[in-house]
This record gives structure tokens, sequence and C-alpha cells, in this order.
């Protein structure tokens, strides 16, 4: 590849890495807090579909931001009220979620808009445009650095950045802070914090509460910047691939924002192959191409994650002791 090739791929890594990497961290800060969350798709399909609609309606993404993480929050907590308070299977809870979130957003979309599950096209004021950086016009001339930081960093949307700036944050509140010392405690030995005098049950809620405000980000990206509307099933799995992210990662948040480019990365490049001519495969078909991020996340996971050790507590139900 070309310079101006690479940087292509580089810029759409990044916009592919983001929806994974706010879905891995919602599920790190869930997972971590011993709740075991599978409908992160289910969660994301949601989100993207509410905030499209809002935005639709109100010509304003701020507003479709603010209903697609009160719809995400929502879910979150109904999973919350059948795998916490229930103590119910959280599996079978998070499967369960994500299929009434795809068969909901496509009668609603259907019953509102009347376009087969689509919401209507967004107008360029009713999505997250991109911002230019500081100084990014008056390096664009300086060689190599200058069209990475004026191509690749700039120009990117406001969810873009606040994706990236998650990691630290995400790292400062888990490993600096009393909360962040709580929640792994909690997924870790449930029991000690119990006889510490701490609610087990109101620390999982909050974790799942966090999980539905960064999934509602997901969401809100892929249907009010990444794309100009909702379409039916638009996640497409994301939500699955953001969980292989925080497996390969091992549950930490630094080395999830490398996992979740890695993927963001894997997607962007099977794109770029499309219709190429290989030696021995020959013609890359669009089959091929949408199905090789999927056929090397499971390639990665199972040669080269290693041995990943969840939290101890992690799906089980915690019952205090009498």
């Amino acid at each position: 590849m070309d310079f101006a090739t690479t940087l292509n791929v580089l810029e759409a890594t990044i916009r592919l890495a983001t929806p994974l990497l706010f879905a891995a961290l919602a599920g790190l800060y869930s997972e971590r807090a011993g709740v075991f969350d599978i409908s992160l798709e289910g969660k994301m399909l949601a989100a993207a579909f509410a905030s499209a609609s809002v935005a639709a309606v109100w010509a304003s993404p701020l507003l479709g931001l603010f209903a697609g993480v009160l719809v995400a929050v929502a879910f979150s907590l109904v999973h919350g009220l059948a795998s916490i308070t229930y103590r119910g299977n959280q599996i079978v809870s998070g499967v369960a979620l994500n299929f009434i979130a795809a068969g909901l957003t496509i009668i609603l979309g259907s019953a509102w808009f009347g376009q087969g599950g689509r919401t209507p096209p967004l107008s360029p004021g009713q999505r997250f445009g991109d911002i230019a950086l500081p100084g990014a016009e008056a390096l664009s001339g300086v060689p190599v650095i200058g069209p990475i930081y004026a191509q690749v960093i700039s120009g990117q949307n406001l969810l873009v950045y606040l994706a990236f700036l998650a990691v630290p944050l995400t790292w400062f509140v888990l490993f600096r802070t009393r909360f962040g010392l709580r929640l792994r405690a909690v997924g870790e030995n449930p029991a000690a914090v119990d006889t510490a005098g701490i609610s087990v049950t109101w620390l999982r809620y909050r974790a799942v509460i966090i999980c539905g405000v960064l999934t509602g980000f997901a969401g809100t990206y892929m249907s009010v910047a990444q794309a100009a509307g909702f379409n039916r099933d638009m996640t497409a799995g994301k939500g699955y691939i953001a969980l292989a992210a925080l497996i390969f990662a091992k549950w930490k948040p630094v080395p999830v924002l490398f996992a979740c480019l890695l993927f963001g990365f894997l997607d962007a490049f099977s794109i770029r192959i499309q219709g190429l001519s290989l030696p021995v495969v020959g013609v890359v078909s669009q089959q091929f191409v949408q199905a090789l991020p999927y056929i090397l996340t499971v390639v990665l996971l199972a040669g080269f994650v290693g041995k990943a050790v969840p939290p101890k507590a992690g799906g089980v139900p915690y019952v205090k002791e009498r």
C-alpha cells in the first residue's frame, strides 16, 4: 500500500474501532463487577434506533445521544433486574435482550416511519459532524506527521474523541479510585465486600448502568455519526466482537484499546481487499470480505489470546449469607 492508502486505512480503523471501544469498555465495567453481559449487541442496536429516531424527528444529534443512552440504560436495568435482583441466568437474560432489541427495532421502525424498519435519512445538521483540530491545516504540508495529524487524528467526530478519552478515564476509575477498587472486589469476592458493609447489589447495579451509558454511546455513534440513520440489524455482530476484544484484552482497559484497534483494522483491511484479485484465492468476493473479520476474530481468540481468566465471581448471582 502507498502512503495515501495507508492513511485511509488508518482513518477507517479509528472509525470502525470506535463502537467496539465503547462497547468493550461497557462490558469491562459490567464483567469486572461480576455481571456477564452478552446483551451488548442488543443495547447497541436499541440505542442506535432510539438515537436515529429522535435525531430525525427533533433534528438534534445531542437529543439523539440522550435518547440512545436512556434506552440502553433501560435495557441494562432489565438485565440487572433479571440477573442481580432475581438471580437469573445472566447468559439467558443477555440473549433474550438481544432478541427483543432485534425484533422491537424492526417493529417500531416499520410502524413509525413505514420504511421497512429503517429511520429516515439524517441530514448533516442531524448528525455529529467532523471536528477540525487546531493546526491541522497548517501542519498538513509537513512530511509524514502532518498528513497523519490532519487526515487521521483530526477530522473525526466528537464521539470518536470521547471513546479514546474513555480509556484513560476507565483506567483511572478502576485502579485509582475507591469505587473502582470496590467494583473489582465485588467481581472477585462479593462476600468479602458484603462483610465490609458495602452493598454488592448496588455496586453491581451501578456497573450495569455505566455499561448502559457506554453502549448508548456506541449505538448512537453507529447511526448518528458513522452512518446517516438506522438500518435494521446495523450492529451486525459488533457487540459480540466487542466481547471478543474484551476477552482478548483480559479485562484490562489499555489492552482493550489495542484489541479494538486491531479488530477495527481487520475490518478496514477486509473492505480494502474486496474486488482485488489475489494469488490462489482469485477475486475476493463480498461474502468473504463480510466474513473475514469474524473468521480472524475466532483465529485470534483461539490461537493468540492465551489463558484469559475472568473475574472469579463473574456470572454467579450473589446470595447474602445469613
